[in-house]
């Protein structure tokens, strides 16, 4: 991961020393143990704040249609020229932005790293039942961590993986400028349809209880729509209110149709980069 790191960084500040694009986006230190944060850089000096390990969750994708999309303000008629740092995943979306028209593809360059899975927070805190993390660290194939009473506690990384790292198909970026050598892409496990075939099993009432269960704990805060990639509408269906679509409140009904307009407006589209399952609450 070391050797990724310095790779990334030195690519980093070649790029913008050469004036080959006017912003870089990636990854740095997060605040918090288990996260980094997407950082944007535009000086090559900042290019050492850049880094790559398993806590990279973010589909960094996302923040690039407002990049591209023309800035009324602005006296700068020609697009930024953008890089951006994509797992296999992000890749994905960008890709799918790209055949949507959002981006220029001509202003852009991709920046592909191997990717061996990215770590589940939330699996790590249910592991340690409510235990305050202080510190975490990757060891290897290990991840250490230290809670707030300075025990360290060692976990397999493997074991706390996203659900959708565990059976991606292409963890290695198919589309690239560049690509970091040196990373050993995760290996897919071999069910990957296992959770999907359990669900098709079920009778029809039973799989609309499952998914009532799961809409009833929604409460209406949009993370999922704003860490998703793929929705980019200036104005969602879910706040339009010349026609209004769906009503705004709690109530069941609601939510059921906002999730089912998401679902209609994915369906063909979703990379399965597991954004959206990661920033509910």
């Amino acid at each position: 991961m070391e050797q990724l790191q310095l790779k990334l960084r030195q690519t980093a500040q070649h790029l913008l020393s050469e004036g080959k694009v006017d912003l870089l986006i990636g990854y740095r230190q997060g605040s918090l143990p288990l996260r980094t944060t997407p950082c944007f850089i535009a000086q090559e000096q900042e290019a050492d704040a850049l880094v790559w390990n398993s806590f990279c969750t973010n589909n960094l994708a996302v923040y690039l249609p407002a990049l591209f999309r023309p800035d009324p303000r602005s006296n700068k008629k020609e697009p930024k020229r953008v890089g951006i740092v994509v797992k296999g995943c992000d890749c994905r979306s960008v890709i799918t932005l790209l055949k949507e028209g959002q981006i220029l593809r001509e202003n852009l360059v991709i920046i592909g790293i191997p990717c061996q899975g990215v770590v589940d927070e939330k699996k790590v805190l249910a592991e340690l039942n409510g235990r305050e993390i202080v510190k975490a660290e990757e060891q290897g194939e290990q991840i250490l961590v230290v809670d707030e009473q300075g025990e360290k506690i060692s976990l397999a990384k493997g074991d706390f993986l996203r659900d959708s790292c565990q059976v991606c198909q292409h963890p290695v970026p198919p589309v690239y400028d560049l690509l970091i050598e040196g990373g050993r892409a995760k290996q897919v496990l071999p069910d990957e349809y296992g959770d999907v075939e359990e669900i098709e099993s079920r009778s029809i009432e039973e799989r609309w209880e499952f998914f009532r269960k799961q809409i009833d704990k929604c409460i209406r805060c949009y993370a999922c729509r704003n860490a998703c990639p793929l929705c980019y509408c200036p104005e969602c269906f879910a706040e339009q209110s010349q026609p209004r679509w769906v009503g705004t409140t709690d109530d069941s009904s609601d939510i059921m149709v906002f999730h089912l307009g998401r679902i209609f407006h994915t369906a063909g589209r979703c990379v399965d980069c597991g954004a959206c399952e990661a920033a509910c609450p």
